[in-house]
C-alpha cells in the first residue's frame, strides 16, 4: 500500500505531542471564573459559539482562544464582568503559550526509525509563533525537511504543499490524530493517511466527522507505522 511513498508528513498538536488536554484544563478555569455570571455548560457552550466564529478572523491557536474567552465573556455578561476577571481569564490562557512539551510514547523513536529512509515533513495548523516555539521546545526540529504551518488543513492546502514538494499524491503519507483535518482531505486528493487517535479531540475537529471511506488505516499507537512501511 505504501511501496511508493517518499514523505511522510506528521501532524504536530496530539499526534507528537500532547496539546487539547492543556486547552481544556484551561476552559475549565475559564468556566470557574465564570461561574458566578454561568453555569458551566453554558460557558463551554457560548466559548465554542465564539471560536467558529472567530475562526477565520484569527484562525487556530493559543491566541485566537485567548481572544475568544475574554470575548465570550463580556458578551455573556453583557459587560459586566470585572476587569480583575479579565485579568485572570488572561492569565490563565498565557499558560497556553507556556506548556511543556509532553511528547507522545514512541515519538522521537519513529522519526529516527524513518529518517533518512523518507523525506519527514511536519504539516501543521496554528498560530505561526506559537507552533514554531512548541516546535523549538520539543527537540524534534532536526529530524523534519521541511515545516509546513498552515492556516487550515483542507484539500487544497495540501495539493499546495505536494506541489511545492514537487511530489505526487500517492508519493505522499500524512500521519494524523484528526480524521476530519489530516485524513479525509488527504485521501480525497488521492494520497495515502494514517489515523493515530488521540485519548481526546476538540470539539471542532470531531464536528461533522464521516469515516465512511476506508481508504486509510487506523493504529493505537504512532509506533505502529514503523510495522506498516
Amino acid at each position: 500500500m505504501f511501496q511508493a511513498i517518499k514523505v511522510i508528513g506528521f501532524d504536530a498538536d496530539d499526534t507528537l505531542w500532547v496539546n487539547e488536554p492543556f486547552y481544556q484544563d484551561v476552559e475549565k478555569e475559564f468556566c470557574q471564573i465564570m461561574k458566578p455570571h454561568l453555569e458551566e455548560a453554558e460557558t463551554s457552550k457560548e466559548l465554542f459559539k465564539t471560536e467558529m466564529q472567530n475562526l477565520e478572523i484569527y484562525g487556530y491557536g493559543a491566541k485566537g482562544f485567548i481572544l475568544a474567552m475574554i470575548e465570550t465573556a463580556l458578551r455573556t455578561t453583557n459587560s459586566r464582568i470585572t476587569a480583575e476577571e479579565i485579568c485572570r481569564i488572561i492569565d490563565v490562557g498565557k499558560t497556553l503559550l507556556n506548556m511543556p512539551i509532553q511528547l507522545l510514547d514512541g515519538t522521537e523513536n519513529v522519526l529516527q526509525k524513518l529518517q533518512g529512509k523518507y523525506k519527514l515533513i511536519l504539516a501543521t495548523k496554528g498560530d505561526l509563533l506559537d507552533q514554531e516555539r512548541k516546535l523549538q521546545k520539543s527537540g524534534l526540529i532536526g529530524y523534519f525537511h521541511h515545516i509546513e504551518i498552515m492556516s487550515d488543513k483542507h484539500e487544497n492546502n495540501y495539493r499546495k504543499l505536494l506541489s511545492h514538494l514537487d511530489i505526487l499524491p500517492d508519493e505522499f503519507l500524512m500521519v494524523g490524530n484528526s480524521v476530519k483535518s489530516d485524513i479525509l482531505p488527504v485521501v480525497n486528493i488521492g494520497a495515502k493517511a494514517i489515523h493515530v487517535p488521540f485519548e481526546v479531540t476538540w470539539q471542532h475537529e470531531t464536528h461533522q466527522e464521516s469515516t465512511e471511506t476506508s481508504d486509510f488505516i487506523t493504529v493505537t499507537e504512532i509506533s505502529e507505522i514503523l510495522k506498516l512501511l
